[in-house]
């Protein structure tokens, strides 16, 4: 796995598809790695104590949604219990304010080719271009992210895809339809 950023935000598809751990005979021959990498993205933000969220819980209430609050069966349940458990001890700079604006946010990026990108992922970039260090975002098996790649590149956003084999590839099947 290539090295990971000590400061970052979380897809909440990663912790969701570290979860798919639990049982390995379940998982897709093209998903293997990515379960790993994922998992070992996951272990990492939780070692590192780098995770940046909002202040507002709006990515906090996302992973709420979509993971076990108890803290198990999987990792990336682990990672749901251990940011409920440990929010509030990141430091400020790593809470960061955002602004709704209708199905956006004030901080989010103003560039053309965004304009279209997905509502529900808007707050993942706009934390991360209010933050002062601008972290990295981990992104596992959304393909919709690599279409945007170059834009949120452009407007100075590093996603850090763990899969990029696969989310390349999903892509590009979506392309081709």
């Amino acid at each position: 796995m290539t090295r990971l950023p000590k400061k970052c935000l979380v897809d909440t598809n990663v912790p969701k598809t570290a979860n798919l751990a639990l049982d390995p005979a379940m998982i897709p021959q093209e998903l293997t790695g990515c379960v790993l990498a994922c998992v070992e993205a996951i272990e990492h933000v939780v070692k590192k104590g780098g995770l940046v969220i909002d202040d507002g819980d709006e990515i906090f209430d996302e992973y709420r949604q979509q993971l076990s609050l108890k803290g198990q069966p999987g990792v990336g349940d682990r990672f749901m219990k251990w940011v409920h458990d440990n929010r509030w001890n990141f430091p400020d700079t790593d809470r960061v304010t955002i602004t709704k604006n209708g199905e956006s946010y004030d901080e989010f990026p103003n560039h053309d080719d965004l304009i279209q990108f997905d509502n529900s992922d808007r707050k993942f970039v706009a934390v991360a271009n209010a933050h002062s260090a601008k972290p990295t975002i981990l992104q596992a098996t959304d393909s919709k992210w690599w279409g945007w790649k170059d834009a949120l590149d452009e407007a100075g956003i590093t996603v850090h895809s763990l899969c990029p084999n696969y989310i390349q590839a999903k892509y590009a099947e979506k392309m081709d339809t």
